[in-house]
């Protein structure tokens, strides 16, 4: 009895633990939107625009990644119809950020490698087209897993009630086979990618003088963070698989490692983008600083 009462007691701290670290992260998320439509450059320039759609992204993952958490933690059941909405934005959304953290880490090529045509081609016109892009891409492993569940569902499984978690839609062993290879073969093209800009980017470094070499280097150390960004969302494929082999040997051990995969590779990478250009980036920090001294300033003025 005092086990089990130990045991609910560490699961109640873990929930409120994921709870401070969500909030957290959506109020300085939240903060960051506001300040990037303040300004008129931030949002008619290519890698900003990127930048707040990796941070609505993050903020749509995590408050959908915390309801299921709540939702299965007080073992609520809803309507399948609506959990097939809530996965289906799940599921393009795990996607959005690390495509567009290539794209943006493409940006920094361009600008670095090519600057005479990177007005051309990082222009808002052609931001806007690649939003479009990044979530079509976004939507195909969706679009696959969905295509083989309507296919082989039942029409009793929408109108019942249950809880709601992704693999509800995985009917089939090889149908999971298959979103993992998806998803694997995404994140190896990008990680060429990322790779290909790196190196191109290096290569642009060590020929590069005075101001043009520290703002190419520091363009370098940009393609760096995208890539562990990047590095942690691909492990977030493998969890499954740990967690499934772990599941046979050990209840407990499960619980520990799923709460931990979770805080690492789940919840993390989609914490990093403001720490990697909220406050990294010169000029949005400057933005941001200003708009906060200048509201604790008007608040002490009213007080």
């Amino acid at each position: 009895m005092a086990a089990n009462d130990s045991s609910v007691r560490v699961i109640n701290d873990r929930v409120i633990i994921v709870q401070v670290f969500i909030s957290l992260f959506l109020c300085i998320n939240f903060l960051l939107i506001t300040v990037f439509f303040m300004k008129d450059f931030f949002y008619t320039t290519m890698r900003y625009i990127f930048f707040a759609l990796t941070l609505m992204s993050d903020c749509v993952f995590l408050i959908l990644t915390d309801v299921l958490l709540i939702l299965i933690y007080f073992r609520f059941s809803i309507h399948m119809s609506l959990c097939l909405i809530v996965y289906v934005a799940l599921s393009v959304h795990t996607f959005v950020t690390p495509v567009t953290l290539t794209v943006m880490t493409l940006e920094r090529f361009v600008a670095i490698c090519m600057p005479l045509r990177h007005r051309e081609l990082c222009s808002t016109r052609s931001a806007l087209h690649c939003i479009l892009i990044i979530h079509g891409v976004s939507s195909l492993p969706c679009v696959v897993v969905l295509s083989i569940f309507f296919a082989s569902a039942s029409h009793s499984f929408y109108t019942k009630s249950d809880m709601c978690f992704e693999e509800k839609f995985i009917l089939h062993t090889w149908q999971g086979h298959i979103r993992s290879a998806i998803s694997q073969f995404y994140f190896l093209i990008m990680v060429i990618i990322i790779m290909f800009s790196y190196f191109k980017i290096m290569k642009v470094a060590r020929a590069a003088s005075g101001q043009n070499r520290k703002s190419t280097w520091k363009g370098l150390r940009t393609v760096v963070l995208h890539g562990f960004q990047l590095l942690l969302c691909l492990f977030q494929l493998w969890c499954p698989f740990i967690e499934a082999a772990v599941l046979q040997i050990n209840l407990v051990l499960y619980i520990n490692i799923r709460y931990f995969n979770y805080i690492m590779f789940i919840l993390s990478p989609r914490c990093l983008s403001p720490l990697i250009y909220g406050l990294r980036d010169e000029k949005f920090f400057v933005a941001l600083r200003s708009f906060v001294l200048c509201g604790l300033y008007k608040k002490q003025l009213s007080n």
